[in-house]
């Protein structure tokens, strides 16, 4: 978590903190919360919840995406979006997410996500 606040990755940080208050457990139908491993150490993360902030049916939220810097440029990233895609697709028909991080933008949308303009997101995919 230290790593994620110095690179001003907040998220992980709110991530942290709405899993200890119970705000956020990934817990309801459809959710889920990955990690990624390298052995038995924790070096990525990323889930997918309800949207927050525009609670229609099928709509899902990619969230928390994050790799440890000695972890980056080696595919975990895009290995852990697509294993939340492939989950997403049994459960969501809409994604959205936002990103500031042109690295992740630029993940996204060879995954099939498209720029989109709206409040509290810059990547919508239709599944």
């Amino acid at each position: 978590m230290e790593e994620a606040a110095v690179e001003g990755a907040l998220f992980m940080l709110r991530l942290r903190d709405e899993w200890l208050n119970g705000a956020v457990r990934f817990g309801r139908e459809g959710e889920i919360l990955f990690g990624g491993f390298v052995g038995q150490d924790v070096v990525a993360a990323g889930g997918i919840s309800h949207d927050p902030h525009a609670p229609e049916p099928g709509l899902g939220r990619v969230r928390h995406i994050y790799v440890l810097r000695p972890y980056r440029k080696q595919g975990i990233g895009r290995m852990l979006v697509e294993q939340i895609l492939q989950h997403a697709r049994q459960h969501f028909t809409t994604l959205r997410l936002n990103t500031q991080n042109p690295a992740a933008a630029q993940l996204s949308e060879s995954l099939g996500f498209v720029r989109s303009q709206g409040p509290h997101q810059t990547h919508r995919l239709v599944l």
